[in-house]
């Protein structure tokens, strides 16, 4: 039987969301008899000097941990350190000819896109040790960098590296994304639609479930019982624009009654934080740390209402992932992007909260308002979200269509 050998820089015990979703595939397959390695750093997301066991199995997987750099999420020159030396780890692991082997003729190799244009060093890969590629597409790079400004991926060098990239998907034998407009994406990019895959990512959602105000500890314990509580959680990133928010919190900022809340981290997360000092919104405004994941379902089922955001020029390159978790909650979400996009068409389709162009504040403050001043509308939209979330992005539906692909692609 083929092995699957997944490709990524964080992997339980780490709890990113990239990390959590592969590890729930990768002890899936294990658990259903295949053998299953993963090739991945010692770091965690959150903490760049961890030290993890360089070689360990977990419920039937085979955990391959590389040396890199630690330089973690503190700037894009040590960040760009830490992708090279785990390409260069990764690259020794897979082609390296010594018993055992890590990698034999005819096992899978599942790319995913931490770091990015890791389909790259895969393809090369997969032709040195004859095995079979499959992308598993987070997001879209180069064009992520290029939309987001960052240095270097300019002109000549994003198009080298698209070239790269767009040879590495016509390389798989299967490449999966997540949802419609990348699925579009990639066919615009002349990729064979047969090679490509629709496969959501999806929650915990035997775990994370609705729980009412009245019930949750941390609404009790964070002072926010008696509040109707907007929030935002996860990583807090380039791609999310919060200014609408904090707009929207200026403006509210006189009704005692409503708060929010920013629970995680991220590159924008400081921001906030002296955005909001610096308008004076005091109280109205709070900040917690990222939970530990056995308080998940009580944390994401603090807020009545999420936000959640993604750059309109980014659509059909990144999907946020926490839209999962806050239909997994069963709680009505605000989302703010492109007008008509994949995300703003699966919100207001469902009827499980709103969705806006991140320039219109009227709108974003005026459906908080009323959300605020009608309880059962705002738990009738979180019942249609976890209905949603329940019919057609299921953690169960996404994981049989993964055994399904990857049986296939052997």
């Amino acid at each position: 039987m083929a092995r699957i050998i997944f490709l990524n820089r964080f992997f339980y015990p780490d709890h990113s969301a990239t990390s959590q979703i592969l590890s729930d595939l990768a002890f899936d397959l294990s658990a259903a008899g295949r053998d299953v390695a993963v090739v991945t750093s010692r770091q965690r997301y959150d903490h760049a000097g961890a030290d993890l066991p360089a070689r360990e199995t977990i419920k039937g997987v085979s955990i391959v941990r590389v040396p890199t750099t630690r330089y973690g999420r503190r700037g894009l020159v040590g960040r760009g350190l830490d992708y090279l030396s785990y390409y260069r780890a990764t690259w020794r692991a897979l082609t390296d000819r010594a018993e055992p082997r890590l990698v034999r003729p005819g096992d899978i190799l599942v790319a995913k896109t931490d770091p990015p244009l890791l389909s790259v060093l895969a393809m090369n890969a997969a032709a040195a040790t004859g095995a079979h590629l499959v992308n598993w597409l987070q997001d879209l790079y180069p064009e992520v960098a290029v939309e987001l400004g960052v240095p270097l991926f300019k002109g000549p060098v994003a198009n080298v590296l698209a070239r790269r990239r767009n040879r590495s998907l016509h390389a798989a034998r299967a490449n999966v994304v997540l949802g419609q407009a990348m699925a579009d994406r990639l066919a615009a990019l002349g990729i064979a639609p047969a090679t490509t895959h629709i496969i959501a990512n999806w929650a915990r959602d035997d775990s994370i479930v609705p729980v009412a105000a009245a019930a949750n500890p941390l609404r009790h314990e964070w002072g926010l019982a008696d509040k109707f509580v907007v929030g935002y959680s996860g990583n807090l990133g380039r791609a999310h624009d919060y200014e609408p928010v904090l707009a929207a919190a200026e403006r509210l900022c006189d009704r005692a009654g409503i708060v929010f809340i920013f629970i995680g981290g991220g590159r924008q997360f400081d921001d906030v934080a002296r955005q909001a000092r610096a308008r004076r919104l005091g109280p109205s405004l709070r900040f917690f740390p990222y939970q530990d994941d056995s308080l998940l379902t009580y944390s994401l089922s603090v807020p009545d209402l999420h936000w959640l955001s993604l750059k309109p020029a980014l659509e059909g390159l990144i999907f946020p992932s926490k839209f999962y978790g806050i239909a997994a909650a069963g709680r009505p979400m605000a989302a703010l992007t492109a007008p008509g996009g994949e995300i703003a068409r699966l919100v207001e389709g469902h009827g499980c909260g709103a969705a806006f162009d991140p320039a219109d504040v009227d709108g974003l403050t005026g459906f908080i308002d009323r959300l605020a001043g009608d309880p059962a509308l705002c738990a009738d939209m979180g019942w249609r979200a976890r209905t949603m979330l329940d019919r057609h992005f299921s953690r169960a539906q996404a994981l049989a269509r993964w055994r399904a692909l990857l049986d296939s692609a052997g």
